[in-house]
């Protein structure tokens, strides 16, 4: 069976326009890939989400049981006075 010039340029068109619309995603994504100020800001954008979950999952538990929650910040805080201390007594020393 053979094929008219006609059936060949038809068919080498519409691989013509194929490779144009894959080349063109293709453009399209290395521009995206290329736009560190967009990833940036769609990156922070998805991080924000995260804290707000985070945050508003950790309100959820403290107002369930607020006595853990407060213990557990206080001993945080003393802690945190405790080494604060230290270091200030470690450089009197010195």
């Amino acid at each position: 069976m053979t094929t008219s010039p006609n059936d060949d340029q038809q068919e080498l068109e519409k691989e013509i326009e194929q490779t144009r619309e894959r080349l063109g995603e293709t453009v399209e994504a290395l521009a995206a890939k290329v736009d560190v100020k967009a990833r940036a800001q769609e990156k922070l954008g998805q991080l924000t989400d995260q804290a707000k979950e985070q945050a508003a999952r950790a309100g959820q538990q403290i107002r369930k049981r607020p006595v853990p929650a407060a213990t557990a910040a206080g001993v945080l805080g003393a802690l945190v006075l405790l080494f604060a201390l230290i270091r200030r007594w470690m450089r009197r020393d010195k």
